[in-house]
Order: structure tokens, then C-alpha cells, then sequence
């Protein structure tokens, strides 16, 4: 889905043109791909714009820079307020916003510690990620290549270096006839999807990935896992072999821009019976119940943006 530009940007503090946001081509994150970022989703309820996770989001972007070195001179606090400014501004909701820190220009060379540290906030219209209705899930593949491995690159992190790994994953699944792939961490125990969490039910039970097996630490994955325990579902964090993939009941991608997405077959294998499973469907239910205002948000996952009387974009 090609982004339509909005009016405005977050950059350093201050809101400026969408095609003022440049960068120049020998900063530190061109040639060495030294960025953080996050993805956030901005829902749109009866009640106005909320933002999902919102505070959630902003501390995993500044762990993901306390991993790498970047000092950051913004609070959780200060992002946040700067995601509800941008959607107010740009009068554009549901939309989904990308806080980026990165490494700008100054030295040529690995070291980045004097390049200045530069960030920005965009948001835009952006429907489904994985171009699926729920219920009819989606087909995937094992990949062949496989996770960043520990003491490689940190998995914790969500650096824009490491979505070369992704990338390859992404791009081999569709040349091979699937919407996306599946990849297995360096002891061959199944990971996560290019952009999203996975988890399998199996006779009842609710598995993921543990963070050791180079899972990123999803927001939407730490939902899923609250909303089970709320709702009595038994839920594992256990290693997961590969042919469980195959065997499961369920299986289903969490993220913030997969949402929660059924898997209806690996490598060609139907999951289940192939429509979506009734513990994916229970935990879906209220997942997106809360998201459309039509759920208590018990949590408190909602960051309401006050914004007027303007109406949400159709996406």
C-alpha cells in the first residue's frame, strides 16, 4: 500500500513539511543502517482518536536506543505527547505512526558516537499489513534463512538493521507463492514471522516463542498474552519445533501492523481445518472489541488524542 503524505512531521521537537524531512545521503543510518524504530497504531473509537499502547511503544523505542548506544534527549513521556500532537495536526485517523531515532550526518566510519542523533515521528493512512481478512487467514512458508542469532544482532531491539534479515525472509516467501515466512532461530526452534510474532495453539493450549529464541518482545504479543490469562486460556512460553507448525490446531500472527492474523496453511500444510480456530477467534474478539470502543479497555492500552469534531479517514 503506497503512503499518502500528510501535512506534518515530528522532527526534534518541532512539526515540519513532509518533504522537508531529508536526510543527507552520507548520514551515519545510510551506510551503516544504525536506526530504531517502532510501529503504533491509532484506532479510531466513538468516543475519538485513541492510540494503542502508546506508552508501551515509546519505551520499547528507547530501550531499543539504550541497546545501541543512542542517547535520546526526549522522555517516554515526551513521545507520547508528540504522537498525540502529530495526529491532532495532521487531522488523520486511523492512521499508523512511525517514531524513528536515528544516527544523521557527520563522520564517514562504523564509529557512531559523533553522528547526532535525529528524531522523527510520521503518521499515515495504512489499512491490513498482511492483506488478509481474519477469517480467512493467510499462507505461509518456513523460510530458509534464519533469525539473527544471539551475540549477532540484539533481537530485543527493534533496529532497523535488523529487518535486513526480515527482508530476505519477506521477499523469499512471495517469490515462492506465500504471503509471508515463517523463520526458525539458529537451534532450528521456530522465531517469528519477518514483521510478527507467532503463536500455535495445540489441544487446547496457547504457545509462543520465549524472547531467547530471537523473538522481539511484540506489544501486541504481551496483549495477546494478558487478554489469555484474562479469559482462562492455558498459555506456554515454551521452545517450539518446527513440525508443531505443522500438527497445530491454530496458529496466528500478532503485530501492531498484523493486528492478530490467522495462518491457514505452512508449506502447504492446512492448519486445523483451515478457517480460524475458536481460540484464536475468542482471543480476536476481544482483542478488536477493544480496539472499536466496544469492550471495556479494563487495560487502560487507549491514549486518547483530543482532536474536535473532525471525522476519521476511510481506510
Amino acid at each position: 500500500m503506497a503512503i499518502k503524505k500528510t501535512a506534518k512531521i515530528w522532527h526534534n521537537g518541532k512539526l515540519i513539511a513532509w518533504d522537508d524531512a531529508t536526510l543527507h545521503v552520507m548520514a551515519h543510518v545510510v551506510n551503516y543502517g544504525s536506526s530504531v524504530f517502532e510501529g503504533v497504531r491509532c484506532y479510531a473509537l466513538p468516543s475519538g482518536p485513541a492510540i494503542f499502547r502508546a506508552q508501551e511503544h515509546a519505551q520499547r523505542l528507547l530501550d531499543s536506543a539504550k541497546i545501541y548506544r543512542i542517547d535520546v534527549d526526549y522522555s517516554r513521556e515526551d513521545l507520547v505527547a508528540a504522537m498525540q500532537e502529530l495526529v491532532k495536526v495532521n487531522q488523520v485517523w486511523p492512521c499508523y505512526l512511525r517514531p524513528i531515532i536515528l544516527r544523521g550526518y557527520s563522520e564517514a566510519g562504523v564509529n557512531p558516537f559523533n553522528s547526532p542523533t535525529e528524531v522523527y515521528i510520521i503518521n499515515y493512512e495504512w489499512g491490513k499489513y498482511l492483506g488478509s481478512d481474519i477469517e480467512q487467514g493467510v499462507d505461509v512458508c518456513v523460510s530458509s534463512w534464519t533469525r539473527i542469532a544471539p551475540n549477532t544482532l540484539p533481537a530485543m531491539a527493534k533496529a532497523g538493521a535488523n529487518y535486513m534479515n526480515s527482508q530476505l525472509i519477506k521477499m523469499e516467501a512471495i517469490m515462492n507463492g506465500y504471503v509471508e515466512g515463517i523463520a526458525l532461530d539458529s537451534s532450528g526452534f521456530v522465531s517469528e514471522g519477518s514483521g510478527e510474532n507467532l503463536f500455535v495453539v495445540r489441544q487446547g493450549t496457547l504457545l509462543t516463542a520465549p524472547l531467547g529464541n530471537s523473538v522481539l518482545p511484540g506489544i501486541t504479543r504481551d496483549s495477546v498474552i494478558r487478554l489469555a490469562h484474562e479469559l482462562r486460556i492455558p498459555i506456554v512460553e515454551q521452545m517450539i519445533p518446527r513440525e508443531m507448525l505443522y500438527i497445530a490446531d491454530e496458529v496466528f500472527f500478532t503485530g501492531t501492523a498484523a493486528e492478530i492474523t490467522p495462518v491457514r496453511s505452512v508449506d502447504k500444510i492446512s492448519v486445523g481445518k483451515g478457517t480460524m480456530g475458536p481460540v484464536t477467534r475468542k482471543i480476536a474478539e476481544e482483542f478488536y472489541g477493544i480496539l472499536r470502543g466496544e469492550v471495556a479497555d479494563r487495560f487502560k492500552w487507549l491514549t486518547p488524542v483530543p482532536v474536535g469534531s473532525k471525522q476519521p479517514v476511510s481506510v
